[in-house]
Formats: C-alpha cells, sequence, structure tokens
C-alpha cells in the first residue's frame, strides 16, 4: 500500500471510529489498583500517587508477577484521564499499562486519541501508539503510523495526517477536500501547536504545495502567534506585490500584525496593526510606513474608547495619511473622500444625551484640500422628557460648535430646539396630535462670500428664531371583509403649520453648513422644516393634505400607499425653483408598495410637478424570488444633481447648469445562496451618460473545512482624474490552518 493510501486509510479509520469516543460502561468487575509511590503532593491534580481504577466484564490478577489483566468493555481512569480498550494489561512492577484494540484514550484538555495498541505509564502521560487517531477542537482531525507521547505535552508522530473535512459517506476511502501530510509531525500541547516537516498539501489528493517546514495553531487555540499565510497581487501602479503578514501574540488582551508589502515599482512598505483591550475600554491601531515614487508614505488609523463610568465615556478616532494618491494607489480607502478624525466625550442620561467632540478632515479629492473644515469644538445635548400633567412631552435639542476653514466661510453657531407634542384621540377615532416647536440660533461669521455661504456681505453677527405652532389630524376608516379579503385602510391625514415667515437668505449674514440640500419626498412631506438642517428654516403659513391607504390580505399580502401636497399662503423665495416647494401650491408626493407574498417586494416614491404632473423625482426598488435566488433591481431619476453645485455661488451660470443637470441610474443584480455556493453580483449604469457607473460581483464556497471566496470590483468613475479601478481579490480557507489569498488591482 502506497504511503498517500496509508495516510487516506489512517483518516478514515479515525473518522469511523469516532463515535466510540463516548464510553460504555458494561463492567462486570471494578478493580483499584494501587500506584506506585511518586513524590509529589498528594491528591494534587494529576497526582501520580492517585489509584488506577479498573472497570470491565473480566479482572484477573497475577500475584506472583503483578500482573492485572482487564477484559471486555475495560475502562481505566486515573485523576482526569481514562482509557478504554478491548484488554488492558498492568504491569504493577514496571508502572507500565498495555492496552490492545479500539483503544480509546481521553486526555484531561478533552481530546480523544485513539489507537489500535497502546503502551502506557501507569499516569498515562507517557507511552507509544501504532496507528494513532485523534479527534481535535473545531473538527480537526489528526491521524498518524506511530506516536510517541511525553510526559501528555509533545505527541512526536510519524508519517501523519490532518484536516478538518468530513470524509465521503459512502467511500470513507476517498481522498478529502484537503489534507495536510507529513513525514513526521509534532503536536505540542502546552504551547497549542502543530509542526510538520516535509509537509505536503494536496486537493482531493492531488499534492498542490510541498512546503519543508509547515506549521500552525492548534485548533483549540483561538489566537497564536506566527506568520500567516501570504497573499500575492499585480497592479498597474504597483507591478507585481506580495504581502507577508506575522501575527504576534503580545499577552492575553493584546497582540499585533506585521505585514511587509513588497511590489515590483520599488514602491516598499510595512503595514502594521495593534490591539489592545483594557478594563475600561480599547483601543485599535492600523497604519502603514513606506516609501512610493521615491517619496516617504504612509498613514495611520487608530480608534479607541473609554468608559468613565456607567454615564460617561470618552474616545478617539484619529484616520490620516500622507496624500490621497498614496491612499488610492494602495486600497487603502479607495471608496472614500475625505478621512475624518475625532476625539469625543458623551453621556447617556435618562431620555437625554450629550456629547462634546473635535472633529479634522482630510480631503482625499482634488481641488478641495483648504475648503475642508476643521470642528473645534461642537457640543450638542437632547432631551426627551416624560409626560407631563397635560398628557404632552417636551423635547429639547441644544448645541454650538465652532467651524475653521483656510479658504471658505468659519463661523461659530449656538442654537436651541425647543418643542412640546401632546397626541389625543377624538370621539370617532379620530387621531391629533397638537406641537409647538421653536427654532433659534446665534451666529458669527466671516468669510461669508465663499463656499458654501456665498453670501454677498463677508462677515457679521447674527441671529433667527422661528416659532412654530402645528396641530395634525387623521381620521382612519378600517373595513375587515368576512370573506378572507383581510383589512382595507383609508386614512386622510392633514397637518396645519403657523409660523412667522422665512426669510430668503439672498443678503445674510447667517452661514449654511448644515442646510445645503433639500429633500422633499412623501418622507418628509408633514417636516415643519424640508431642509436638511436647521442653518435654513422654513416659515410662514403652510399645510399640508395627504391620503394613506393600505390593503393587509390574510396570508400577509399587503399594498399600501400615500399621496400628498403641501400649501403656503404666499411662495417662498429661498427654495429653487426644483425644489418643489417654492410656490404656494407644492410639488405632489407618492409611494406606493407592492408585497404580494414573500417571492416580491416592489416599492416606489415620485415626485411630480404641480402644474405639468412630469416627474422630477422617481425611486423605485424590487426584489423577487426566493431566498436561494433573488433578482433585484432599482431605478433613480432626479432633474437636478445639487451635490455638484455646492462648491459655485448659488446664483451663478455655473451652478445653475450643475444644479439643473438631470440624473437618471439603473441598477440589477442577484443573491443565490445554494448551500453550499454563495453567489452575488450587482451592476449599476447612468442612462442619462450613457455610462457605466459600477460593477461588484461575488461568490464563495463553503464547507466544514474548507472556504473559496471571489469578488469582482469595477468603478467607472474618476477620482484624482484617474479613469476608473478595478480589482479582483480572492481567498482561500483551509479551516484551524490559515488562508491563502491573491488579488489584482
Amino acid at each position: 500500500m502506497t504511503d498517500k493510501a496509508q495516510f487516506r486509510a489512517a483518516l478514515a479509520a479515525a473518522l469511523l471510529l469516532l463515535p466510540a469516543a463516548s464510553l460504555q460502561a458494561q463492567a462486570a468487575a471494578a478493580v483499584t489498583v494501587p500506584a506506585q509511590p511518586v513524590p509529589g503532593p498528594a491528591g494534587a491534580p494529576g497526582d501520580r500517587n492517585s489509584p488506577i481504577t479498573f472497570q470491565a466484564d473480566d479482572v484477573q490478577y497475577d500475584r506472583d508477577d503483578g500482573i492485572t489483566t482487564a477484559t471486555g468493555n475495560v475502562e481505566a481512569w486515573q485523576n482526569d484521564r481514562s482509557l478504554a480498550a478491548d484488554r488492558i494489561v498492568f504491569n504493577r512492577n514496571t508502572g507500565v499499562a498495555a492496552a490492545f484494540g479500539h483503544v480509546v484514550l481521553q486526555q484531561a484538555d478533552g481530546q480523544t486519541v485513539f489507537s489500535d495498541y497502546a503502551e502506557l505509564t501507569q499516569d498515562m502521560k507517557d507511552g507509544v501508539l501504532n496507528g494513532m487517531r485523534a479527534q481535535l477542537a473545531q473538527g480537526g482531525k489528526l491521524a498518524a503510523n506511530g506516536a510517541r507521547r511525553t510526559d501528555a505535552k509533545l505527541n512526536e508522530l510519524t508519517r501523519a495526517i490532518y484536516s478538518t473535512c468530513n470524509l465521503c459517506a459512502k467511500d470513507p476511502t476517498r481522498a478529502p477536500l484537503w489534507d495536510i501530510r507529513a513525514r513526521t509531525a509534532v503536536q505540542d500541547i502546552d504551547n497549542k501547536r502543530i509542526e510538520y516537516t516535509d509537509a505536503i498539501i494536496d486537493i482531493y489528493g492531488v499534492p498542490v504545495m510541498y512546503l519543508p517546514y509547515l506549521t500552525h495553531p492548534d485548533p483549540s487555540e483561538k489566537r497564536a502567534s506566527g506568520v500567516l499565510p501570504p497573499a500575492f497581487g499585480y497592479s498597474s501602479k504597483l507591478g507585481a506585490n506580495t504581502i507577508i503578514p506575522y501575527y504576534y501574540v503580545i499577552d492575553n488582551s493584546s497582540d499585533a500584525t506585521l505585514s511587509p508589502y513588497l511590489t515590483s515599482s520599488g514602491a516598499e512598505v510595512l503595514n502594521f496593526a495593534y490591539r489592545r483591550r483594557f478594563n475600561s475600554g480599547t483601543v485599535k491601531t492600523a497604519g502603514s510606513f513606506g516609501e512610493e515614487h521615491g517619496k516617504p508614505q504612509g498613514h495611520l488609523f487608530t480608534s479607541g474608547v473609554f468608559a468613565l463610568d456607567d454615564t460617561w465615556r470618552w474616545g478617539f478616532d484619529v484616520n490620516r495619511a500622507s496624500n490621497a494618491t498614496y491612499v488610492r494607489d494602495f486600497h487603502i480607502a479607495s471608496t472614500q473622500n475625505s478621512l475624518a478624525s475625532s476625539v469625543y466625550l458623551e453621556g447617556f442620561g435618562q431620555g437625554s444625551y450629550a456629547r462634546t467632540d473635535f472633529h479634522l478632515y482630510q480631503s482625499l479629492t482634488s481641488g478641495s484640500t483648504n475648503t475642508v473644515p476643521f470642528v473645534l469644538p461642537r457640543t450638542q445635548y437632547s432631551y426627551f422628557g416624560e409626560p407631563d400633567a397635560l398628557g404632552g412631552r417636551l423635547t429639547v435639542q441644544t448645541g454650538a460648535y465652532n467651524v475653521l476653514r483656510t479658504k471658505g466661510t468659519s463661523d461659530e453657531r449656538a442654537n436651541l430646539t425647543l418643542g412640546w407634542a401632546k397626541p389625543f384621540s377624538g370621539p370617532l377615532g379620530d387621531q391629533w396630535k397638537l406641537g409647538v416647536d421653536v427654532d433659534s440660533a446665534a451666529y458669527s461669521a466671516h468669510g461669508l462670500t465663499l463656499l458654501p455661504t456665498y453670501s454677498p456681505i463677508n462677515s457679521g453677527t447674527s441671529a433667527q428664531a422661528m416659532p412654530t405652532l402645528s396641530v395634525q389630524g387623521s381620521l382612519p376608516f378600517a373595513r375587515t371583509e368576512n370573506d378572507g379579503l383581510g383589512v382595507q385602510t383609508i386614512e386622510p391625514i392633514f397637518k396645519l403649520m403657523a409660523s412667522p415667515r422665512g426669510s430668503s437668505y439672498s443678503r445674510t449674514r447667517i452661514p449654511n453648513e448644515d442646510a445645503l440640500d433639500v429633500d422633499f419626498t412623501d418622507a418628509t412631506l408633514f417636516d415643519r422644516n424640508r431642509n436638511i438642517g436647521t442653518d435654513r428654516l422654513e416659515g410662514g403659513l403652510r399645510a399640508v393634505a395627504a391620503l394613506k391607504g393600505s390593503w393587509m390580505f390574510p396570508e400577509g399580502e399587503q399594498i399600501s400607499g400615500l399621496v400628498g401636497q403641501s400649501y403656503r399662503t404666499k411662495a417662498d423665495p429661498y427654495f429653487t425653483a426644483k425644489s418643489g416647494l417654492r410656490d404656494t401650491v407644492s410639488d405632489i408626493v407618492a409611494r406606493q408598495s407592492f408585497t404580494p407574498g414573500p417571492y416580491l417586494d416592489f416599492t416606489t416614491r415620485e415626485r411630480f410637478d404641480h402644474k405639468s404632473l412630469r416627474p422630477q423625482f422617481a425611486d423605485a426598488v424590487i426584489s423577487a424570488g426566493p431566498a436561494a435566488f433573488r433578482l433585484n433591481a432599482g431605478y433613480l431619476f432626479s432633474t437636478t444633481t445639487p451635490y455638484s453645485s455646492y462648491d459655485y455661488a448659488p446664483n451663478s451660470a455655473t451652478a445653475i447648469k450643475a444644479l439643473n443637470t438631470p440624473r437618471e441610474e439603473a441598477s440589477v443584480g442577484f443573491a443565490a445562496n445554494f448551500s453550499p455556493w454563495k453567489l452575488s453580483g450587482n451592476v449599476r449604469r447612468s442612462l442619462q451618460t450613457s455610462q457605466m457607473v459600477g460593477i461588484d460581483a461575488g461568490g464563495s464556497y463553503e464547507n466544514e473545512c474548507f472556504i473559496f471566496d471571489v469578488r469582482y470590483y469595477r468603478r467607472y468613475t474618476s477620482l484624482l482624474n484617474d479613469t476608473g479601478d478595478s480589482a479582483v481579490l480572492f481567498n482561500v480557507t483551509l479551516k484551524t490552518v490559515g488562508e491563502f489569498g491573491f488579488h489584482a488591482n
């Protein structure tokens, strides 16, 4: 029989014998044999003075030779170790126990060892085994032709084989998905490592890699120092490259990883990571330093959070890099436009929250470095009260910040928002909510003529306040069908809001940091301020009317929808023409949702011009299919693209052109789960420019011993004036051994 066939047979035997780990006691006799005296504290764990107890169907004792022979379902145990076999012969004079047939040794750490024949010292710590098989943690299986056991700490193995794969139930001698076989191996019990000499990795019995030396942690070890499997790749900017990580366990609460990054282009970088857990918190650090294009480069990402007591905690999050090109080339933060750093203190109370933080930003896009703000500092506090004597609740939101820019508006703001709301019901089942709110803020600013405010007034101090009295009512009508058609609900809703007339903000000393966009959809239809932030406040006498309906079927199917519109007594010149809120009558917003069962989910949102009924905004998402294979598609349309207009004065020709650029995108994707296979993919395309936006696809295979994961990414949009980006990543994981990865950018 070839060595390879012997290894497979040994592994098959190990798997077939695993059920024998449950030791059944069917003894007809039990004998306690005194142990030979050995110096040591009596009664200690693993004490060699402890007696060895036999339990078997039959026990015979030869007094002349000092030999005890136990046969038939034999069990022997001493301290926390046990031995089972068809027959055990114990020689009291030599202190050696010989076990024959279906030998099962249960060790103190829970590991189970099987053997055809074993000779063990009386404390079962030393001995030799023939045809050794071991069941390890996490499904690990280790087999060898022979093994020498030393002090229960080292198992020296010959012709060893290791795997975590289950064998074929129909043909156990068939090669597993993967295994490691070696001429010799050492299982270090104390240090929890397995070391191989002349090791060969097989995939389905086919040798794919030879290593003169290989080591990996014992499957029971969660953390172990050592060289991790390397990753290889190729990039048009870096050339051929490889990463060789080394993981180092510092102590029980900290570890580190050093990963040299070598490239054929000459760029050489050392990546590092450090983690530490304290009694009150944790710290995580990742970074790099090296050289690219003849210049020193590097990055540092570090974060930590620490509890001061049950109410307060503080933390930090620092993210910096030498430059944006380095970040893109080495794919450190390839999808981010900026790096944010902060230090904060926050507290949690009963219905309250407080926070103070400092923020720094680093731009990763060209041309905006000097306009990125520093926030030094920002404070905020919020409170949500308990019901008072009138049944209403008080809410408080307050804060302050200081924003600094090298080029742009720098300003300070202190704001306070007070609110009180009381819900109640009418005699007809009508639902009401009465609210009183006051938004206020005080400002000091300079550089108002610059980004992002673009006011004709350069600097000054100012304040604004907007009290709002509101009442909202609804009258839901519900109908229950007795013929099994479910429940239909129709709910007319209206809201009336009274405030002083808002400002046009055309000549203002009030900066604009948080209200650069207007969000008018069904989700914000009833908001008192449709601006995203509070630097721009919506005022005037206005009303909102909507009709909401739903149909709930007995089996869980559902159809729901909403259509609504808002009205004001006078037009608001602050809102742009395409915001849908400038005129006395707003655009019409709507939402529809259709879920006929678990295999289909369809939701759409729209905004229509109130005069022409032409779509101004549309968003549709559909998901169909069972969990095993589900398709999804999306569509987005907007007559404006507000994000590109922020860099220009609001009324300039450039800003108007950027703002009025339509946006239209479509996406389609799928997710499949056919265990053990998982597949997914998504494609986005701009219908406005007839260009692709991005592709993301991947798949994985996983069983009890093996993981294969592959992912493809393609970006067509430009960053730092590049022509896009693409990457192929894949990892092969041999469970309990390590990962082997490759990536190409």
